[in-house]
């Protein structure tokens, strides 16, 4: 029976269509855009830089999952989250929130200053200034959405953690993406490629997949959805997980202009 594809349906660790289904909506990364930039979001770009995230956070949850299962739990908790990034480094994304998480204490250890005095943990408090921590609690819906689509739910910890990761990777995001506009291409990513012990090396792009992003086309008030590809290649490791990011983004805008 042929699918209709009005209604596309989800499967594993696969989300519905990219089409107008991310959970993390344009309004949302709009708003976070706002609190770092004053330049506008083409409507391609919001797109990209949600399917990114969405990517992004679909494989961080399928990492904790295949941990947890082990255990045969379907609820994941901050140990599964440790268990993820400590198995594939390119996991290891929106790591400013690790200093406001106790998950990650062990893993970012004692902080010392130049004077070699022990740098005290961050106080949790209010803040006017709008940052990726204090929004976190923003993504609490398009978390939650991704855990259904994989068969899960997490605790209170674990889900916010995800809801920091999210907040804090989407804002340094927006902040490559914007640097990218103000420099005119990008200046910095990586090309190097992660293989993981045990598994093939990803086949390239080819050389034409991208636009060369050394070089920016368009006007310097807008960021557009090849300045958001640009970004999520500084922002990722030249691994499978980068890749699978950048064709989800390329596909979310796949009938409509690169902004």
């Amino acid at each position: 029976m042929a699918a209709q594809p009005a209604r596309p349906e989800r499967s594993g660790s696969e989300t519905a269509s990219v089409m107008g289904v991310s959970p993390f909506k344009s309004s949302l990364v709009r708003a976070v855009f706002r609190d770092v930039t004053p330049l506008q979001v083409s409507r391609p770009a919001a797109w990209a830089a949600a399917s990114v995230t969405r990517t992004v956070l679909t494989e961080i949850i399928d990492g904790a999952r295949r941990a947890a299962g082990e255990e045969t739990r379907t609820k994941l908790t901050p140990r599964d989250l440790l268990s993820a990034i400590d198995r594939n480094v390119e996991l290891e994304v929106g790591d400013k929130w690790y200093g406001h998480s106790p998950t990650f204490r062990g893993l970012t250890g004692v902080v010392y200053d130049a004077e070699g005095v022990v740098v005290p943990s961050r106080r949790r408090g209010r803040s006017r200034k709008p940052s990726a921590v204090v929004g976190a609690h923003r993504f609490e819906a398009g978390v939650k959405k991704l855990l259904r689509s994989q068969g899960v739910t997490a605790v209170p910890a674990m889900a916010r953690d995800l809801d920091g990761i999210a907040s804090v990777f989407l804002t340094d995001l927006a902040r490559d993406a914007a640097m990218v506009v103000r420099e005119g291409g990008a200046k910095r990513f990586g090309t190097a490629t992660l293989v993981m012990p045990g598994e093939p090396a990803p086949v390239p792009f080819p050389k034409d997949s991208f636009r060369d992003a050394s070089v920016r086309r368009g006007d310097g008030r807008t960021i557009g959805r090849d300045d958001i590809l640009a970004a999520a290649r500084m922002q990722l490791f030249g691994g499978n997980l980068r890749q699978r990011a950048l064709t989800a983004a390329r596909e979310a805008t796949w009938n409509t202009s690169a902004g």
